[in-house]
């Protein structure tokens, strides 16, 4: 990875991203020898520009910023940090720079979910019930998904919704195990529906339907 120190006097900024929440926590500004110590440490660490000296984020609060990953931009002269923060990141005791509470969204659990699945069918561990469902195959993983879908179903009609978010879950959960044994993600279906929220797919997919259907005659 190429980064342009030179072209702000020895600077550059490092805009700093929780890994997990996406949230961007604080601005700061490396160094070559900041950017090494971090590499080296895997903590994040600045030049301190008002202290004229290396600074690591939580040497003397302890809420440390632990790399997880550093990319660069298109000009190699701004860095994009991604670390997970040991606790507020704000010297003002905030979760961010800006006040913001860095909470973590339960929709991107789902990608952590998806992925935590993938290993489980690439690592097929023994005594894990959804190495079990992979062994059982696409019919016993589609059966359970029919088994829990009716469930939804009895929950929301005659339920209560605690129970229907419960049996929901499960709905989830299953389907995801489904479609990783396709080579399929909770994404893919994620990216379909917003596919079908434009305004204009029902009329491309009609289109597409009568064009096929001109064809056949």
């Amino acid at each position: 990875m190429k980064i342009d120190f030179e072209k702000q006097g020895g600077l550059v900024p490092a805009i700093i991203q929780d890994a997990n929440t996406r949230k961007v926590l604080m601005l700061g500004y490396m160094n070559q020898e900041a950017y090494e110590k971090t590499i080296e440490t895997r903590k994040v660490t600045f030049w301190s520009r008002s202290h004229n000296r290396l600074w690591t984020k939580g040497e003397t609060s302890g809420n440390f910023l632990n790399l997880v990953d550093i990319k660069v931009d298109c000009d190699n002269d701004t860095l994009l940090v991604q670390a997970t923060p040991d606790g507020p990141t704000c010297h003002t005791g905030t979760d961010t720079c800006w006040g913001e509470n860095n909470d973590s969204s339960p929709l991107l659990f789902l990608a952590e979910l998806q992925d935590f699945i993938n290993f489980r069918h690439q690592e097929m561990p023994k005594g894990s019930y959804t190495t079990s469902l992979f062994k059982d195959g696409v019919n016993r993983m589609a059966q359970k998904l029919g088994e829990e879908a009716l469930e939804t179903v009895i929950e929301a009609c005659n339920g209560s919704k605690e129970k229907l978010v419960y049996e929901a879950s499960d709905m989830i959960y299953h389907l995801i195990v489904l479609l990783t044994s396709k080579g399929l993600r909770i994404e893919d279906i994620a990216a379909e529906l917003q596919k079908r929220h434009d305004p204009n797919w029902d009329k491309e997919r009609r289109q597409a339907k009568a064009a096929k259907a001109g064809t056949k005659d």
